[in-house]
């Protein structure tokens, strides 16, 4: 198989113009792969087969290998198969429709209800960033909404009477429910420190920094670590955990999943189902921690 490589090698250079280390890359990939095939076995490379490519590439994985590298070794294989094919070796090409394994998806991070609660309790409400804060926390969880949509809403957005507000991208709006607490947080942010807070009129984002101005993704995560820091809480928090954390503690507690997605604004559920994922192993947990003979 050598020579196939030494061809493709050159083929590189002569035919593809790439550059000198996508092409040490590639013969690097493909070496590696060779070598694979002869430990298999397999001295005849119209022997491989889409099975063979597949279990080189799992085994990549479980070497620890990076899922780019593996996507890398796969583009490589895939270019040296059409060479040989190109070259004239009667043979199926076994990388037609192929994919890399993708890695497990690492399940989201969740506070458990007594750590939200610890959590909401940290900012006091003594001055205008206080009620600031306990507001943005409190809608935060109530609704699920990203930082990103939790930054960009409007005064008007939010219909403190009916108790929803409505999230608006580029392609579409979705309405989310908010829940007492979170009402009555925004309630008292906007009577007793927007004002404060605000330097032009004109200015309709209902979350301002301390200059009157739009609160930024950053400033945010500088706010959420340090009440992380004040509650004593271990865990890695992001802005993403307390949607994470709204998720899966309403889908514990009996909520419809066609409900969450609508109301995470997930175009597939697929998306949301993780939580189920995360749901279906604490159930699992409990019962083998409480049942005499699991």
């Amino acid at each position: 198989m050598q020579e196939f490589l030494d061809g493709f090698v050159i083929s590189m250079v002569s035919e593809h113009s790439k550059s000198k280390n996508t092409i040490l890359s590639y013969k690097r990939d493909i070496a590696q792969f060779i070598e694979y095939l002869h430990k298999s076995g397999i001295d005849d490379i119209a022997d491989t087969n889409r099975a063979v490519i597949l279990t080189y590439l799992f085994s990549l994985r479980q070497a620890g290998k990076a899922p780019s590298t593996v996507s890398r070794s796969l583009a490589s294989i895939r270019a040296f198969f059409m060479y040989i094919i190109d070259s004239g070796v009667t043979m199926k090409d076994p990388t037609l429709n192929l994919e890399a394994p993708q890695a497990a998806k690492k399940l989201p991070n969740t506070l458990t209800t007594r750590e939200i609660d610890f959590l909401l309790a940290q900012p006091k409400c003594v001055d205008a960033k206080g009620y600031r804060d306990k507001a943005m926390l409190e809608l935060l969880y109530a609704t699920g909404i990203k930082v990103s949509e939790l930054i960009n809403l409007n005064v008007d957005d939010i219909n403190l009477q009916a108790g929803y507000l409505i999230c608006r991208t580029h392609t579409h709006e979705r309405v989310v429910p908010v829940g007492h607490a979170a009402v009555t947080a925004v309630k008292n942010y906007l009577e007793r420190a927007r004002g404060n807070m605000l330097m032009d009129n004109n200015i309709r984002f209902l979350f301002l920094n301390c200059n009157g101005t739009k609160l930024s993704r950053q400033g945010f995560w500088k706010i959420l670590k340090q009440y992380q820091k004040n509650a004593h809480i271990d865990k890695d928090i992001t802005p993403y955990t307390l949607r994470h954390s709204f998720a899966i503690h309403l889908l514990e507690n009996g909520a419809d999943l066609k409900a969450i997605q609508q109301m995470l604004g997930h175009s597939d559920i697929s998306t949301t189902q993780v939580y189920s994922q995360m749901v279906d192993k604490r159930i699992k947990s409990v019962y083998e921690k409480a049942h005499p003979r699991a």
